[in-house]
């Protein structure tokens, strides 16, 4: 049986918030804060480790207004803005990526999340390799829309030291509802941490509820316009009535768009284009000698792997 190749999505924006709020200040001899760097090497290196990929690629959010701000203004507009030493940061992390030859991927007017939807669209290729395995590293579980039978989201449960794999049954068990249906449960519920409205009197539990019995949220809705719905309780029926083109609103702001125009071509992330000794010559230039250390142990590993299999 041939294994099947494997790609690794960096939802990037995601993992550098995360390392800056779970480490303590990290600085150079200079005086650079660097803890955001130095928690994104570490996720980078664990997943090239862990899961020993054949192509990796990054994405990153660009810091301009997107289709979704076009659609409510309100979206995102309640987050907390991020310090400004956890932005100066953000360059650089790009700069060390393009350095090593790692693929990194941008597009104003679209999120990360639009990019790695894309990306995870267009990965398998039919002539090609039909199936591949797909894994998200992120902080953000809005990605968990994308999971299938070949696509699973790598999740920090706390810091960036702990982690949930979900697949199907993980998302099926923590909201109860399928990955296919995670955009209408938002749409429902809501995302206060996104600022998506959903349906102003409808919880987590009702979603999916509502979702477990009619699967989605027009099949829903065409129910209650036949006048049909006795099986919903009369007064969630006011407030989805009420709530219709907020619910359906919010439904456009959680769904990925898979369509991003991006210059995606599996080859070009190839894993083995890592430049390794340059990785090496970075991190010690910012003072990063544990990661060093941890780069080239895995590397010799692969070497003596690789000698036992000759």
């Amino acid at each position: 049986m041939v294994k099947k190749k494997r790609l690794i999505i960096i939802d990037s924006n995601s993992v550098i918030h995360r390392a800056y709020h779970a480490l303590p200040p990290l600085t150079t001899k200079k005086g650079e804060l660097v803890n955001a760097i130095y928690g994104f090497l570490l996720v980078f290196l664990k997943a090239i480790k862990e899961f020993e990929p054949d192509y990796i690629a990054a994405c990153f959010d660009v810091h301009a207004p997107t289709f979704r701000n076009k659609l409510s203004k309100q979206y995102k507009a309640k987050r907390p803005k991020a310090p400004k030493e956890l932005y100066e940061q953000i360059p650089k992390i790009k700069e060390i990526l393009r350095k090593t030859n790692i693929t990194v991927f941008e597009k104003p007017g679209y999120e990360a999340d639009d990019l790695i939807a894309t990306i995870a669209k267009k990965a398998p290729q039919k002539q090609i390799y039909p199936e591949i395995e797909i894994y998200i590293f992120s902080a953000d579980l809005d990605v968990l829309q994308l999971v299938n039978k070949n696509t699973k989201i790598y999740s920090f449960s706390k810091g960036i030291k702990k982690a949930i794999v979900y697949g199907k049954q993980e998302v099926v068990e923590r909201f109860g509802v399928l990955p296919k249906q995670i955009v209408d449960f938002k749409a429902l519920a809501g995302d206060a941490a996104d600022n998506i409205p959903g349906a102003t009197g409808i919880g987590k539990k009702t979603a999916s509820q509502l979702l477990q019995k009619f699967n989605t949220i027009e099949n829903l809705f065409q129910i209650i316009e036949k006048n049909d719905a006795r099986e919903i309780n009369p007064r969630i029926k006011e407030i989805l009535i009420k709530n219709k083109d907020q619910i359906f609103l919010s439904q456009q702001l959680a769904q990925t768009r898979q369509d991003a125009p991006i210059d995606f071509n599996l080859e070009q992330c190839q894993s083995q284009k890592f430049d390794r000794q340059k990785a090496g010559e970075i991190f010690k230039d910012y003072g990063f000698h544990s990661l060093a250390k941890r780069l080239y142990n895995d590397e010799n590993n692969n070497n003596k792997v690789q000698g036992l299999l000759l």
